[in-house]
């Protein structure tokens, strides 16, 4: 008897069927061996709209609301262009996929998406739809070499076993149903007024929001703490200088910035001739620990911090990539550290990657807690990657799998070690409450550091021995001030969105890794790009830089809009704490699911009672006028309206519009005019001169209007004609 087996993607599906010699071409499968390997493309199904259920919701009325179905069904996917049709290719694939399945041969289906909520979701909605009889198994992989593909066929489970992630799974995508078309339509009609884009409401996008907004209010409203510094330059007696810092005790603290100024010039004065005595010399060997394995959101930061023009969307798809082709494990994970069973895998891949190394001699396998620790692990085990190495890789590509390359074979080197020391000079010639500080530090052995090529600069002390008499060169009382917060950055935000908002002393901590992989967070590992995407494509934030700031709509909806719930992260962290207790058989679906329908109905009452409020206004629609260009859309005339720019053929759904009043190009101190319109439609971009950075730096720029890859609406997208300003300017 033939096996199926569904993978989420076809290049997974090729993957697999390398390794079981299942290499017959088929349309929409490959079979071979005594299996039938077929694929879905991500999702082919999707739940049904509201109008499915019912007529009446084909329009949004208040009465209608709120709208919560007493079965959630599903339908074929709808076309991207055609929203009220299926999507003909993912309809194609189901048929097959039937046909497979129905097979008088075949005796057993076994789902090979990947190994979480959405995934599990994906294979258990397609067998549900189908109303498949035939046993079902799952195949549970973390990458999809040959030789562990091999080993996981041997190992596949009964679905049934897999019930708590599938809960988990449904019971998001229903709930995230229920909170957005509910509350998104309700918003709109009572704090929206004239034709647009909907106010988008979401459980994990209001939060992410309110982040943003929480950290731009801090800088709005931040004052300036003044302080002041003393530092000295003295002589030692083989004529070499060095600095040092003046500092007091007060209460076991030490302190170096002081709030008079007078009392520090008073000292520089009589510290003029005077001589200094080497009253200690303290010397300490500090060791440096590589920096734990990437998770997804680590590997996010670490390489939109690093690069210019990179987002954590971006990654995720480049790093999502690189799994499809077998070269790293499953990226969607929270986990740091690999499970114990592991060993001996990564030790394969570690004499495989160390060979071409100059360095090779100082990579040693090592097990320790540090990499291996079984209660670290959540799921998935970290990324690393596979024994199998690129032969060729785009830009892209080689950055994120450098990134994961350099990390994990950083794990088995040298620990890096310094030598810190510390000099304390106290001056003779008057009685004076503090002491002169000076501090140097020597890497001696570079370690791990070598790998990620990061140079470590030295500052080298001179050597005197205590009771040392030195010469007073010069004194300084410089005046400073305590700086804002930095602007969220995707870095950054990703870091307050895994781990809720709570701060942790130390980014590797102990207590911060448990507290990720609890599951209290905002998002998982695999929506939060999505989110932050979804935010920019909104409207609520833009960015400057690799900086993210609320736009004027998103701090209106953030002080405006009455489920304050929505905003909060500890209401929405034990949302999603919830989701990862139900994974582990902890929490009952019909429980949550109750609390979350619960919710939307109160909150839809609480709006409908709410004053009348305007969040976002639209004035007026396009009106018939010259024709400035085609649409890149459908081929329509682009004419002016009132507030816009758009097609002409708006009334049959199409969506391209550039708004006269564009927040984006009014932050940086500009509006679209007609000729503008015309050179973008022309040319395919506009040259801008002129535009204001936050900063107050002017620069110029080419401005390019892409339609979004996940829905029908643009986004700017820019590049700097003037690279000294881009530089300014980030």
């Amino acid at each position: 008897m033939s096996k199926v087996i569904i993978a989420e993607k076809p290049s997974v599906a090729k993957n697999i069927a390398e390794a079981l010699k299942s290499n017959i071409r088929k349309d929409g499968y490959l079979e071979g061996n005594g299996y039938y390997i077929t694929w879905a493309f991500g999702h082919l199904l999707q739940l049904y709209d509201a109008k499915d259920y019912d007529e009446k919701m084909a329009k949004w009325k208040m009465d209608n609301f709120p709208f919560i179905p007493k079965a959630f069904k599903y339908k074929v996917k709808n076309d991207s262009k055609k929203k009220d049709k299926p999507d003909a290719g993912a309809k194609k694939q189901l048929k097959i996929i039937e046909e497979l399945i129905n097979r008088n041969d075949v005796d057993m289906v076994i789902s090979a998406c990947d190994y979480d909520r959405e995934g599990q979701i994906i294979g258990d909605i397609i067998t549900g739809y189908l109303k498949v009889k035939k046993p079902v198994y799952r195949l549970l992989q973390n990458e999809w070499t040959a030789d562990e593909v091999i080993k996981g066929m041997e190992k596949i489970k009964p679905n049934t076993e897999m019930k708590s992630l599938r809960d988990a799974g449904i019971s998001r995508q229903w709930a995230d149903w229920t909170i957005g078309i509910n509350l998104t339509s309700v918003a709109t009609l009572k704090y929206q007024r004239g034709k647009g884009n909907p106010l988008n409401i979401g459980r994990v996008l209001l939060p992410t929001l309110k982040i943003i907004y929480d950290r731009d209010k801090e800088i709005a409203n931040f004052v300036p703490d003044n302080y002041f510094k003393l530092n000295a330059t003295f002589k030692t007696s083989d004529n070499i200088e060095y600095e040092g810092a003046y500092i007091e005790k007060e209460q076991e603290k030490e302190q170096e910035k002081f709030k008079e100024r007078e009392k520090l010039d008073e000292i520089s004065k009589k510290m003029k001739g005077c001589t200094g005595v080497i009253v200690d010399k303290q010397t300490e060997k500090k060791k440096e620990y590589p920096p734990y394995l990437f998770n997804l959101s680590n590997l996010q930061g670490y390489i939109t911090s690093k690069y210019k023009g990179w987002t954590s969307d971006k990654v995720l798809k480049v790093a999502q990539g690189l799994y499809e082709k077998k070269y790293i494990t499953y990226p969607r994970t929270a986990s740091v550290v690999l499970e114990e069973s592991l060993a001996d895998r990564a030790a394969k891949v570690l004499n495989t990657l160390k060979k071409s190394l100059p360095f090779q001699e100082e990579v040693k396998f090592i097990k320790n807690k540090r990499i291996f620790d079984n209660s670290k692990v959540e799921s998935h085990s970290a990324i690393i990657p596979t024994y199998l190495e690129p032969k060729t890789l785009s830009g892209d590509e080689e950055k994120v799998y450098s990134a994961i390359k350099n990390r994990f074979i950083a794990q088995f080197m040298p620990i890096a070690e310094s030598e810190e020391t510390k000099i304390f000079t106290r001056i003779k010639n008057f009685d004076l409450d503090g002491i002169f500080i000076s501090k140097g530090k020597v890497q001696i052995v570079e370690g791990w550091k070598k790998v990620e090529k990061i140079e470590s600069k030295d500052t080298i002390l001179p050597f005197v021995n205590i009771n040392d008499e030195v010469d007073t060169i010069k004194t300084k009382v410089s005046a400073h001030s305590t700086k804002p917060p930095k602007r969220h950055t995707e870095k950054t935000l990703l870091r307050v969105m895994e781990t809720c908002g709570k701060k942790f002393d130390e980014e590797q901590s102990d207590q911060m890794m448990d507290a990720i992989l609890s599951g209290f967070s905002i998002g998982t590992p695999a929506t939060r790009a999505e989110t932050i995407k979804k935010l920019k494509d909104i409207g609520y934030i833009y960015t400057e830089g690799k900086n993210l700031i609320c736009s004027e709509l998103g701090v209106k909806l953030v002080e405006t809009f009455p489920i304050q719930e929505l905003f909060d992260l500890e209401y929405t962290g034990r949302l999603e704490k919830t989701l990862a207790d139900m994974e582990k058989g902890k929490v009952e679906k019909e429980d949550f699911l109750k609390l979350i329908f619960d919710f939307t109905t109160n909150a839809i009452n609480q709006i409908k009672g709410d004053k009348e409020n305007v969040i976002n206004q639209y004035e007026g629609e396009l009106v018939k006028g010259e024709s400035l260009g085609k649409c890149p859309c459908c081929g329509n005339d682009v004419i002016e309206g009132k507030i816009g720019f758009g097609c002409s053929n708006w009334r049959s759904g199409c969506k391209y519009v550039v708004w006269k009043e564009d927040k984006f190009l009014m932050s940086m101190g500009k509006k679209i005019t007609k000729d503008m319109v015309m050179s973008l439609l022309a040319d395919g971009k506009v040259a801008i001169k002129g535009l204001k950075s936050r900063k107050g730096n002017i620069f110029d720029a080419s401005l390019s209007y892409e339609k979004n890859k996940d829905n029908d609406y643009f986004s700017w997208k820019m590049e700097f004609l003037n690279s000294q300003e881009s530089k300014n300017r980030t």
